[in-house]
């Protein structure tokens, strides 16, 4: 790892960067990182929430550093919070880059899901089961 705290949280997805991901300087786009982070947040939240989820907010998206084709991007979870009907997450995202097997953090946010009822409106979140 290069950071030297590692990732936060728990690793929810990895999928390759492809090049068609990727503009003509081999860079992958930070709107398709952005995509990968917002589907990790929403397995997360949906295993919590046990149902469905949507995306409220993102907060505080930082891109660190690039992702390259054939990288391999991996998504961390992290719960922060939980309300009535929403949770809050720090997501992470490193890339691990091709060959070397280095995994480097490329970007956070911090991301808010709402958990939605069968008509798409907000819906309590269970509470959690006893741990043990």
């Amino acid at each position: 790892m290069s950071e030297a705290t590692g990732p936060k949280g728990e690793l929810t997805m990895r999928v390759p960067a492809m090049p068609k991901d990727a503009n003509a300087a081999g860079d992958v786009f930070g709107g398709w990182v952005m995509s990968q982070m917002d589907l990790a947040a929403g397995i997360r939240a949906a295993e919590r929430a046990h149902g469905r989820v949507a995306t409220i907010a993102v907060n505080s998206l930082v891109f660190r550093k690039p992702v390259k084709v054939g990288d391999t991007l991996c998504v961390y979870t992290e719960i922060d919070r939980i309300g009535r009907s929403s949770i809050t997450l720090t997501v992470e995202a490193f890339a691990e880059r091709y060959l070397t097997r280095e995994e480097v953090k490329v970007t956070e946010a911090v991301f808010v899901m709402v958990a939605l009822d069968g008509t798409g409106a907000p819906t309590p979140i269970p509470p959690a089961p006893p741990a043990g």
